[in-house]
């Protein structure tokens, strides 16, 4: 497996994570005021989906710049 393969992954189980503590958080307000531990409770997931995001999203462009396929493309310009 490689590193793509596995923050694509890791990202996925987060945001299902994620979406569970949401989904807890809306069960809790309904019974009155929850407790701290539940309010927050959503935030590391987020910040976690946040941060493996923008890697996935940077990771193309990185690639063109030093990678692969940059080195491709300057030797077909050639």
């Amino acid at each position: 497996m490689s590193a793509r393969t596995g923050l694509r992954q890791f990202h996925r189980w987060v945001s299902m994570a994620f979406t569970l503590t949401v989904i807890a958080n809306f069960v809790a307000m309904t019974r009155g005021t929850p407790p701290a531990r539940i309010t927050y409770a959503p935030l590391l997931p987020l910040a976690l989906l946040m941060i493996t995001g923008l890697v996935m999203f940077a990771l193309p462009y990185v690639d063109r710049r030093g990678g692969r396929a940059g080195r491709e493309t300057l030797a077909a310009r050639s």
